[in-house]
């Protein structure tokens, strides 16, 4: 077992802790989050939060997007959005963490490859519903990673994001045919279910965690509003 090095530790609402690691593997840097025991991001795990950007810009039918991203992670799914996106688009990536873009701009630089600094980027820390809660019909897309799906982990009031409630203020500050994407570790039955009583058009992807498309498989909606 290659050792890892403890870089950074962050406070999260709740009383909990995040903390980075990096470790080398094959001779390049492995960084990962940790909550406790459990690994919520590995800079080796990039393909389905890249596939929540990907999939999403390939449905909007709109030159001059205006994309809202809840998480930013190890900024992959950033990366991926602003590969597919037009130069007159606009992304807004919305943070809870403080570290988490600090680490972006530190230790995991490599990782962000500027994407930070993109003319199209602009970067709030604060709770994304919040920023959901004010919009009207605003957003040509909305893509939430913010926890390990709608199952809360790390910040209970995500649930407000996925309840019935939380879905139709998403449903009213989309614009019209504006899709909701959202990533999850795993597959729920009971969320697909909400998503269409909520009036959206929902479409189900299991796409692989690894960018080469090997290991574990993770769920994303794509929820079209009307």
């Amino acid at each position: 077992m290659i050792a890892r090095e403890l870089l950074d530790t962050a406070p999260i609402p709740g009383g909990d802790e995040l903390r980075l690691f990096r470790r080398e593997l094959k001779g390049a840097d492995e960084y990962s989050i940790m909550l406790g025991r459990i690994e919520l991001m590995n800079s080796r795990l990039s393909g389905s939060e890249e596939a929540l950007a990907t999939l999403t810009c390939k449905r909007l039918g709109v030159k001059n997007p205006r994309i809202l991203i809840g998480g930013y992670g190890m900024g992959f799914t950033l990366r991926a959005a602003l590969s597919a996106l037009p130069p007159q688009a606009h992304v807004e990536v919305v943070e809870l963490i403080p570290a988490i873009v600090k680490w972006a701009r530190g230790p995991m630089a490599d990782l962000s490859q500027k994407c930070l600094d993109d003319s199209r980027v602009t970067i709030t820390t604060g709770d994304v519903c919040d920023v959901i809660n004010k919009a009207v019909r605003e957003y040509d897309a909305i893509l939430l990673d913010v926890d390990n799906g709608p199952d809360g982990l790390t910040h209970e009031a995500n649930d407000r994001l996925y309840s019935m409630t939380g879905l139709a203020t998403a449903k009213k500050a989309l614009r019209s045919n504006g899709i909701l994407a959202i990533w999850s570790s795993e597959g729920d039955t009971r969320f697909t279910s909400r998503l269409h009583k909520s009036g959206f058009a929902v479409d189900v992807n299991t796409v692989p965690a690894r960018s080469n498309g090997k290991g574990a498989k993770h769920t994303i909606w794509l929820a079209q509003n009307s």
